[in-house]
């Protein structure tokens, strides 16, 4: 145990991918309460191995912009034929095919903004508080996360019985420690 520093978790290290997601398998199906897998690029079937289930963003961005496009259309139908009725070109007041680049525009603008804020929700970011553990992670490195409230010692065993090539224990260095 390693003194004046907060334990993190166990992280175990894998040779390929298929161990790891192996392996991620084994720790999802011995119900560990938190894990998390780090790999250099994708792994297909990480996402199931882990057990994550779909992401909500995409309905947070179809709402957005959906609200977006009716709010578009609404406002220059209340400008153009309600509150300032113009006669142009002899064109109807809701002349709806002239409204269609705004309505598009704001649908796109509404819809990006509104997954830029849901994906900085739902994946709690920015992340201020946890550096990254082991600088080889995102280079050539495949590994698995096991943190609290498994013990020190039952992740260091579990990680090792399923056959992790290193293990170590990994203490907090958060930003503002």
């Amino acid at each position: 145990m390693n003194s004046g520093k907060n334990f993190a978790g166990v992280i175990g290290f894998f040779d390929e991918p298929r161990a790891l997601l192996e392996a991620t398998r084994q720790v999802r199906d011995a119900n560990f309460a938190r894990f998390d897998s780090f790999t250099p690029y994708p792994v297909h079937g990480m996402d199931a191995a882990q057990g994550i289930k779909r992401s909500r963003i995409p309905y947070v961005t179809f709402v957005a912009g959906l609200c977006g496009f009716l709010f578009a259309f609404w406002f220059q139908y209340w400008t153009m034929a309600v509150d300032w009725p113009l006669n142009v070109g002899g064109k109807p007041f809701n002349s709806w095919p002239a409204f269609v680049p705004v309505m598009f525009e704001l649908t796109v603008l509404v819809a990006g903004l509104s997954t830029l804020v849901a994906m900085l929700y739902f994946n709690r970011l920015p992340n201020v508080f946890r550096r990254g553990f082991d600088p080889s992670i995102t280079r050539d490195r495949f590994a698995l996360l096991i943190e609290p409230p498994a013990s020190e010692k039952e992740a260091t065993e579990f990680l090792e019985q399923i056959g992790a090539k290193e293990v170590r224990a990994v203490y907090a260095q958060g930003w503002f420690e």
